[in-house]
């Protein structure tokens, strides 16, 4: 095995600044509750001090919002189209330093943040400009917009999520405030800059960063008339309380345990690389993340053995390196849950496997785990891990496949690899998912909506039907 030279990105494409205020009106300001810090988690140091909204900070938001409202969704389609082109073209064309910039905040890979998320972003932005226009040939009636959105993000994603929110929002003729995760608001506020940048009237896109507390005075706002949330069940529970009866919409994109579905007449290189993709992509923190994989029992040991050799060639270490396949995990809470439900899972009688892996001294930092001899009901199998942690379970018919599947509460996303077009259509149609990958694992297209059953949520993001959340239908 040949050794990979290292090949960092340079930090110097970004202009960090030392401290950030929140973005309201089309301007920067103080917040006036206790500013936080943000880290690098890859190596704990800090990289700037951010402002915490408090309910009167957010209050003012989501004035400016309303006020905004009336004249942006006055605008013919075509003019708020104009707007959503130039914001896409300004992230294409400040892609290296957006990139560095979330890889730097979040901790993922910088092929992950150059290759997958800043291009998906801008692509959401894009189609959705491509919609303003031809709202009355979506299919929901009137096409009014509601009025002003409240939205509430993750980490994982920071920046993609983002774009999920606004970029259907403002097509629609809504105007918004969102929250960004406390461990990530670094890109949101730079994308306020390209808010600025784009020219877009202020008030119309409005960013106020802080922790649970501002992300609750969002959400409770008797102002905001749609409420969009992406984040852990228990924290959708919470708000589906907080807006019912108040007659705001919502739409909620929660947690999951999906299951990657692997048969005996699967083409098994191809089945690893989507298994490797589907659970060690962004260190697992992906809410669709395959971290359950059903191997039919006639090809478990084969299909193992080709896992373990891949995820011997796997290289852990600095994001910012073109050449790491596996980053940092996102915060030092994170990795102690990663870590609380690993162990579990060793005492609950699972057999815990990781390749070789030398760890970094700083920062955050989990190898690629694999359980095998799982059961049903092991912790490993039933909780969100949201880590680089797999579990192995067997299946003998596709109908067993079905049932190991559907049992559990989540209902995001699905896999399944066979060469049959009839079993995958088959499974396609008894999986409880809101989305089922054939022959691959982890793809997005704007186009595509996304979402879930149980207790994944409600509602779709992306396509058509991602207009349907904004709407008055």
């Amino acid at each position: 095995m040949f050794e990979y030279a290292p090949a960092p990105e340079s930090r110097d494409v970004v202009d960090l600044k030392s401290s950030y205020g929140l973005f309201i009106n089309g301007e920067f300001v103080d917040g006036s509750g206790t500013p936080f810090k943000t880290v690098n988690p890859a190596t704990e140091e800090t990289l700037a001090e951010v402002a915490t909204a408090s309910s009167d900070d957010v209050d003012r938001a989501v004035q400016a919002a309303r006020k905004a409202f009336g004249v942006w969704s006055a605008l013919p389609g075509a003019e708020r189209a104009k707007y959503l082109f130039r914001i896409a073209r300004i992230i294409q064309e400040r892609a290296r330093e957006l990139a560095v910039l979330e890889s730097l905040d979040n901790g993922k890979p910088i092929r992950e943040s150059r290759d997958v998320d800043v291009p998906l972003v801008a692509a959401h932005f894009f189609y959705y400009a491509g919609w303003a226009d031809k709202l009355e040939y979506a299919g929901f009636g009137s096409a009014k917009p509601l009025g002003v959105a409240g939205q509430v993000i993750p980490w994982n994603f920071p920046l993609l999520m983002l774009a999920w929110k606004i970029a259907p929002a403002l097509a629609c003729g809504n105007t918004v405030v969102l929250k960004p995760a406390e461990t990530t608001p670094l890109t949101a506020l730079l994308f306020a800059d390209i808010c600025r940048q784009a020219d877009l009237p202020p008030g119309v896109a409005n960013i106020v960063t802080g922790a649970g507390e501002t992300g609750a005075a969002v959400v409770a706002h008797p102002d905001v008339n749609k409420v969009a949330f992406t984040g852990s069940t228990e924290v959708g529970r919470i708000i589906a309380r907080t807006v019912a009866g108040t007659g705001k919409k919502l739409t909620l994109e929660l947690g999951g345990k999906a299951a990657n579905i692997v048969f005996d007449d699967a083409a098994v290189d191809q089945a690893v690389e989507g298994i490797v993709n589907g659970i060690f992509f962004n260190q697992g923190h992906v809410c669709c993340a395959g971290s359950r994989l059903l191997v039919q029992e006639s090809i478990q040991e084969e299909l193992l053995a080709a896992l373990k050799r891949r995820l011997g060639t796997l290289r852990l270490g600095d994001p910012l390196d073109k050449n790491t396949d596996i980053g940092a995990i996102n915060s030092a809470e994170q990795l102690a849950k990663i870590r609380r439900l690993s162990d579990l899972g060793e005492s609950e009688g699972a057999e815990r496997w990781s390749p070789a892996c030398e760890l970094p001294g700083k920062g955050f930092w989990f190898p690629p785990t694999l359980f095998t001899g799982v059961a049903q009901s092991h912790s490993v199998a039933r909780e969100e891990i949201f880590g680089p942690v797999l579990s192995v379970l067997t299946f003998r018919t596709p109908a067993e496949a079905v049932e190991k599947a559907n049992n559990t509460p989540y209902g995001l996303s699905a896999g399944v690899w066979t060469e049959k077009g009839s079993r995958i259509l088959w499974m396609a149609d008894r999986l409880r998912a809101g989305v089922v990958w054939a022959n691959t694992f982890n793809k997005f297209d704007p186009a595509s909506p996304f979402g879930g059953f149980k207790e994944s949520g409600f509602g779709r993001e992306g396509g058509r039907h991602g207009l349907e959340a904004y709407l008055e239908v």
